[in-house]
């Protein structure tokens, strides 16, 4: 039996549709038929967690988050994925609070990308995820160099997300934006892009880029499941 698969969402719920939606499809593409993964969502409200990022209180949602993760554990998940990018600066809380294992978007990320032969990567994501060290340093533990946008890109990149894309709305006038930043990357060395929030994905993917594109989501989704079947003698 598929191990069980508890997902921490709400950051934001557009995002966890699209894990929820991936997830059960890449299981599907697995085994075939009826089946769907085993699975348990936990969805936290995200203005709150939204107003903490703004206040810079992160040890504040580190346990928030550590006690939702420990609930989805007390519920029968069998690993634990958290359904967001930024809010992975506090993995650590997060996987200090649990018995099962924290399955890291970044390392998931990192693994493929490093898998391409590419060494030097663009980064889409939110402000914190693009400006703290959180995740720049974690992919250079794979052996992976991460180059961000320059102002006023940044400011553009972030203000999308949550502006438009975590509030439902897609626009062209962004994706040309989001195209343009994509282009300016690779020209100054990427050799890939990784779409570094969640939400971003709704919005572009490899056919707007010029390297190829890594959908966070996705190879975050791919690996729990490979875990879970794994666990479970798949």
């Amino acid at each position: 039996m598929m191990r069980t698969i508890g997902l921490l969402g709400g950051m934001s719920w557009e995002s966890s549709a699209e894990y929820y939606r991936l997830l059960n499809e890449e299981t599907r593409r697995r085994l075939g038929g009826h089946h769907c993964a085993r699975s348990i969502l936990l969805t936290v409200d995200f203005a709150e967690i939204e107003a903490m990022q703004r206040a810079g209180e992160w040890d504040r949602a580190g346990r928030l988050l550590a006690d939702a993760a420990k609930t989805l554990e007390q519920a029968g998940a069998d690993m634990v994925l958290l359904c967001t990018n930024t809010m992975h600066l506090v993995a650590d809380a997060i996987e200090a609070a649990i018995g099962v294992p924290f399955v890291h978007i970044v390392d998931a990320t990192a693994r493929r990308v490093a898998a391409a032969g590419i060494t030097r990567v663009g980064l889409l994501a939110t402000r914190f995820t693009m400006e703290m060290d959180f995740y720049r340093s974690r992919m250079r533990r794979h052996g992976v160099d991460v180059v961000v946008p320059d102002e006023p890109d940044r400011t553009l990149v972030h203000d999308v997300i949550y502006q438009e894309l975590t509030r439902g709305r897609i626009e062209d006038s962004s994706r040309a934006g989001y195209r343009r930043i994509i282009a300016g990357l690779a020209q100054r060395g990427a050799q890939g892009v990784i779409l570094g929030c969640t939400e971003i994905t709704l919005l572009v993917g490899q056919a707007d880029s010029p390297v190829p594109v890594f959908d966070s989501t996705r190879i975050h989704v791919e690996t729990a499941v490979e875990l879970a079947l794994r666990g479970a003698g798949g």
